[in-house]
């Protein structure tokens, strides 16, 4: 069985984006293809803090969505029984919520489980926490390309 360390060096080698735009710090907890948890740390040295909102930074509900979408990846491709997808892309987002707003310092607690898969698509819904308190919930549909 792989370690959530060695799953986690695999899957971010598979993410279409660049090491700049990675938002999973780490992986905690991970039932391959199935579920998984792990967290990010604002550090306040994102560079779009500056603009998000000057003296008052706060995480982008958006990019929070996308720490989402980039822990959906590594689940979804941690299951070796289950055809690989390359470039997987958020295709549809629905039913966002955001209930409150993250700073930097704060570490967002990422929760994800895989809801459907349909040849290239995955379904997941997530949601984020920090400190006790609910931020962001949301469902994604991922589409990448089958690498079988």
């Amino acid at each position: 069985m792989q370690t959530a360390a060695t799953t986690l060096k695999h899957s971010l080698a598979t993410l279409p984006h660049g090491e700049a735009f990675r938002f999973v710090d780490d992986v905690t907890q991970i039932e391959p293809g199935v579920s998984g948890t792990g967290f990010y740390t604002i550090s306040g040295e994102e560079h779009f803090l500056g603009g998000h909102f000057p003296g008052n930074p706060i995480m982008p509900p958006v990019i929070m969505v996308e720490a989402l979408a980039q822990l959906a990846i590594i689940v979804s491709q941690s299951d070796a029984r289950t055809s690989s997808l390359s470039e997987l892309r958020i295709t549809a987002m629905k039913n966002i919520k955001v209930f409150d707003t993250a700073t930097p310092g704060d570490k967002l607690d990422l929760r994800v489980r895989i809801a459907g898969r349909l040849g290239n698509l995955v379904q997941i819904e997530g949601q984020i926490e920090c400190n006790n308190r609910q931020l962001v919930t949301a469902q994604i549909t991922l589409s990448g390309t089958l690498t079988e």
